[in-house]
């Protein structure tokens, strides 16, 4: 993801408004005036969008407790100090401020760091709605993921699965595809569970068991198709079975530890259920919803006292307990196999305005804006991502400790933790409802504790954190994340030099996760044929020619073909397929020093089809995607041990022999 990044300070006349009061109230209260765009020039935030935001952050125009977080502030100790230094002194202002108050933040420093790995170790990146079997109902699940973490470990050596956010969706259809809009960070979307691994399953008498499988088979048979996911069947097909299953009688055992877990969630647990009721009812976005439940406090009231919200209530409490146990299932059978981190789950950089975290946070995610990111030579229009961003005032009020609540629920079941957007603990790119993403501005945060809870919470787990920090990002930025033990991204398509050739494998960053692709750019058959071109124009995402896209395109991967050859990956003469291009990247991607690497499951099988098209919503058919080959043919978790593709990329990756003949 291309990133615009932090300028020092200037003279500035924002879109002929020239009122140094107003920017330099908008530096003290952290909201970085300009910034430098993709094309390294300097661009100058709206007046307008800098008094739309002063309104939440500064609105009696006195305050000047943002001014340390101003950009000039960040720049200018960050060019001063190493990070190690900056780490320390944070460290002991936290610590005084915390004795002062008499509380010690989740996110304070100090703590456990997270886990360094301790030799270079690899796995696959997965999107697992994607990923089937012939059991699965149509769509990847828990019991899919556990399958695919024991093969990989035991007979390809792999140290971890990374997966898709598995936050929760809406409770009824339609449900939203996106995996990176959720209606809650805190809690698992039950389209993940394995209906009949609920162990409640087999106390059903054989006439509810007949049911369940009748509800199955289209869905099983819908696995072995390319057509597109369909949630809104899947999930009206598992909802009947599980409520079928919900009603079996608990043993006193399995009573006890459902206690435990209701009582281990606590409040957020009974917020989501309420959230849950109630959208059944009413719609699946509270702001729609009558007046009186706009507080979580008094809907909690109106459902005790309605038998029929408070059964469904209680039926969605139950249904994360049971997504609670398989991914604690899940992550047992990734470990046992001997994978060195297990299930390494993706966060999400934030939630759905309308959603239960939305509702259930009211005063700390602000209502009236989104972020998102400027444009970017991949995202030419920029990005607005719809989703509330944090107050950081009343973050910082409240310590940090709802972020750290986050992380560490995120890492309950799970070795590891990628943040998507990792900048986004340092500043957002704040947009003002209505307006496009080019008119936003980036609103500082206190870093030293945003991240202090990351690390804090990485830390106790005893698992890896991982910062997804593609793009143009000041140097400041890795230094720090690096200095608490925070490993970095770096993507092949992006790893260039100043001279714009492929960065050489020596001089990647060994504190990082090396990746070919993302989510949000094609497999490399995609890539490498020049799909994402024709995808693009065909939206009406390219501000350039098409022409002149699919020349740049096309020199791209012939810059990465003289690379590969440089590698000794492939021979001079050679006119790679596409196949043979996918192994070679991986190849690549083992000369470099990165700790993890990871190996996109769609890359290895072949398939073609990009999952998502940034800046794009119905257009494309995002996240809807299912795993194929290169033939369009589905794929299923059976299958992959006789994909020769997957066997000569792994090969590849792990320094084993691939015939690529």
């Amino acid at each position: 993801m291309g990133e615009a990044v932090f300028a020092r300070p200037c003279a500035a006349n924002h879109e002929g408004v020239t009122d140094p009061e107003l920017v330099q109230r908008a530096r003290n209260a952290g909201i970085a005036t300009e910034y430098h765009d993709w094309h390294g020039r300097r661009a100058e935030v709206p007046a307008e969008t800098l008094a739309a935001i002063l309104a939440v952050l500064d609105p009696d125009g006195a305050s000047q407790q943002g001014a340390a977080l101003s950009e000039a502030a960040q720049k200018g100790a960050a060019e001063e100090k190493s990070a190690e230094e900056k780490a320390a002194e944070e460290k002991a202002a936290q610590e005084k401020a915390a004795e002062e108050d008499g509380t010690q933040g989740e996110g304070a420093q100090g703590e456990a760091e997270p886990v360094i790995p301790s030799q270079r170790q690899w796995g696959f990146t997965v999107q697992l709605y994607s990923v089937r079997s012939r059991e699965s109902w149509g769509h990847g699940d828990l019991h899919d993921l556990a399958d695919l973490a024991r093969w990989s470990a035991t007979e390809l050596g792999a140290g971890f699965v990374l997966v898709n956010p598995l936050h929760a969706a809406e409770p009824v259809a339609p449900i939203s595809p996106s995996p990176y809009l959720p209606m809650s960070r805190l809690f698992t979307s039950p389209l993940y569970l394995r209906v009949e691994d609920v162990l409640e399953y087999g106390a059903l008498t054989a006439a509810d068991k007949d049911t369940i499988g009748r509800l199955a088979a289209p869905l099983q048979a819908a696995s072995q198709s390319a057509s597109l996911i369909d949630r809104d069947a899947v999930w009206t097909a598992k909802r009947q079975a599980l409520e079928l299953i919900s009603m079996v009688a608990l043993t006193p055992a399995r009573q006890e530890a459902y206690d435990r877990f209701r009582l281990d969630r606590g409040a957020r647990l009974a917020q989501w259920s309420h959230w849950c009721a109630l959208a059944e009812r009413h719609g699946a976005d509270w702001r729609n919803w009558p007046d009186e439940l706009a507080s979580p406090d008094r809907a909690a009231q109106l459902v005790a006292s309605d038998p029929q919200l408070t059964q469904a209530a209680e039926f969605h409490a139950w249904l994360q307990w049971q997504a609670d146990q398989q991914l604690a299932a899940a992550q047992q059978a990734a470990t046992t196999a001997g994978m060195a981190h297990g299930i390494i789950h993706d966060l999400a950089v934030g939630v759905h305005p309308g959603g239960a975290d939305a509702w259930a946070l009211q005063g700390l995610l602000v209502q009236g804006f989104s972020v998102g990111a400027p444009p970017d030579g991949f995202n030419q229009r920029g990005q607005d991502w719809t989703q509330p961003p944090w107050n950081p005032r009343l973050l910082a009020a409240a310590h940090y400790r709802p972020m750290a609540e986050l992380f560490s629920t995120a890492l309950r079941h799970g070795g590891g933790l990628r943040v998507d957007h990792v900048m986004g603990l340092m500043r957002l790119w704040w947009l003002p409802a209505g307006q496009s993403p080019d008119r936003g501005a980036y609103v500082s945060y206190e870093h030293a504790a945003s991240v202090g809870a990351l690390a804090g919470s990485a830390g106790r787990a005893g698992a890896v954190a991982i910062g997804e920090d593609l793009g143009t990002v000041e140097p400041w930025i890795r230094d720090y994340l690096a200095s608490r033990g925070i490993l970095g991204t770096m993507m092949l398509w992006f790893a260039e030099g100043d001279d714009g050739a492929p960065l050489p494998p020596a001089q990647w960053r060994r504190a990082c996760m090396a990746t070919v692709g993302t989510h949000d750019v094609p497999p490399v058959s995609g890539f490498v044929t020049g799909d994402q071109v024709t995808v693009r124009a065909r939206l009406g995402l390219l501000t350039a020619s098409e022409e002149r896209e699919r020349a740049e395109s096309a020199a791209t991967v012939s810059r990465w073909q003289a690379a590969l050859v440089a590698e000794g990956l492939l021979e001079p003469d050679q006119q790679p397929d596409t196949a043979q291009f996918t192994v070679a990247l991986y190849g690549y991607l083992r000369k470099t020093p990165s700790l993890l690497v990871g190996v996109s499951l769609a890359d290895a099988v072949g398939d073609v089809r990009t999952q998502n098209v940034p800046g794009t919503s119905t257009e494309y058919p995002n996240w809807q995607i299912p795993l194929c080959d290169d033939q369009g043919r589905a794929v299923l978790v059976e299958e992959l041990p006789g994909s020769r593709l997957l066997q000569q990329v792994c090969a590849a990756v792990s320094g084993g022999r691939a015939d690529l003949s």
